[in-house]
């Protein structure tokens, strides 16, 4: 009897270090950030090897679910449906009879849960004790439910903390991004007693894809232009910031012919997007002794110019850039602008704004709104349309990034 009593207990002892020591030998190879292979080699040897378990599945749910784990079953388990087989498992099950083939392989089905989520979901099957089902088996359970835990949950730690390295990666690029684009716009634009330009810009992300710019080239010219890409984010701003640059250059090596210059742009943009996305670009050179506009719209929003009561549009051009390799036709539109006449350039983020009825803001609109503030300087015009836009999409986001520059020439 004494001896009996001696002998579980040593028994109960002997256990109790046996888990402790996994448990140690488990957490040590996380805590030393061992990889997600040796870590699970070492639960594999501890399972097959220690408790005697032949047979064992460990699905683990990430993106989708995957098979963590397969020891002792030889079928295949890519086309198992983890959900509709599994998910009404909460808590450890012995499967004692089951429609399912599959389950039907197994004793047990162990879930583990984390923040209220299963990520995981553990099959297992003692060979040698086929038909015997014993509560040695349900005492060893809860253990092998601690264990596998704590892996996947070490697993999902590594994950998130990947995914939050990515993340923080992303911001900071975005921050560059950000800064970069910024640097696309001028600092300054002109006041005085021949022109007054003004231009304002939302972007509908942290960095868009909207660039305009207004480039003195000598005391009476002066380039002014608007750009869209098609695409939004990082690598839509990228593009437009090499196309910025290109543009600068050219006309640092003095190409100022209009068509020369939207050619070499074409192949600036075939060459960085490779076809996958096109800029829209209108580009206008302005002489102040001739009062002549010279201009090509490269598939862009028509631009206009007014006289505060009718309006022309600008729509003498091209096919957008990047579209192919190269440019079928290239027209250049030229006219003689009167004094207090205003060109309106924007970008598609402004006419094409719905409001909640999903009607467009239109063209139109736009035009009698110029109309409307014409007497004001365009800095005021600019802002009062842009209250305009937000009075129109309401508590709707923008669609688009969103762009209006504004020029009035004495």
């Amino acid at each position: 009897m004494i001896n009996n009593i001696v002998k579980n207990l040593e028994s109960k002892i002997k256990l109790k270090d046996f888990k402790l020591n996994s448990l140690l030998e488990v957490t040590n190879a996380i805590n030393s950030n061992q990889n997600v292979n040796k870590i699970i080699e070492l639960y594999s040897f501890i399972v097959q090897e220690q408790l005697g378990y032949n047979r064992f599945i460990l699905f683990n749910r990430q993106k989708k679910w995957n098979c963590l784990l397969k020891v002792g079953y030889k079928g295949k388990v890519n086309h198992i449906d983890v959900e509709s087989e599994l998910s009404r498992f909460e808590e450890i099950t012995m499967i004692e009879s089951s429609q399912s083939k599959f389950l039907s392989e197994f004793d047990f089905v162990v879930p583990v849960h984390h923040k209220g989520q299963t990520l995981a979901y553990l099959l297992i099957k003692r060979i040698e004790l086929i038909g015997e089902k014993s509560s040695h088996d349900l005492n060893y359970m809860s253990f092998v439910q601690t264990l596998t835990n704590i892996i996947v949950v070490a697993f999902e730690n590594k994950r998130m903390a990947v995914l939050k390295l990515k993340q923080e990666r992303f911001k900071k690029e975005l921050e560059v991004a950000k800064s970069m684009q910024q640097l696309l716009f001028p600092e300054e634009l002109p006041s005085n007693k021949r022109m007054d330009i003004s231009a304002q810009y939302k972007s509908r992300h942290e960095v868009g894809g909207d660039y305009y710019d207004f480039i003195s080239i000598s005391k009476d010219e002066y380039i002014i232009c608007i750009a869209d890409v098609s695409g939004k984010g990082i690598s839509a701003a990228m593009l437009m910031a090499n196309f910025q640059a290109t543009l600068r250059t050219l006309f640092e090596y003095k190409k100022f012919d209009l068509k020369r210059l939207i050619i070499e742009l074409n192949k600036k943009v075939m060459n960085s997007a490779k076809g996958e996305k096109f800029i829209t670009f209108f580009i206008a050179h302005y002489n102040t002794l001739s009062r002549k506009l010279k201009y090509i719209n490269a598939g862009h929003n028509h631009p206009f110019i007014t006289n505060g009561k009718k309006s022309f549009n600008l729509d003498k051009g091209c096919i957008g850039l990047g579209m192919l390799d190269e440019l079928p036709f290239i027209n250049l539109g030229e006219k003689i602008l009167s004094p207090n006449t205003t060109l309106v350039l924007y970008t598609d983020g402004v006419v094409e704004l719905e409001d909640e009825s999903e009607e467009l803001f239109g063209l139109d609109r736009l035009v009698n709104l110029v109309h409307s503030y014409y007497p004001l300087k365009m800095e005021d015009m600019n802002s009062l349309i842009f209250s305009k836009l937000d009075e129109w999409k309401g508590p709707l986001p923008l669609v688009d990034d969103t762009a209006i520059f504004s020029c009035r020439f004495f």
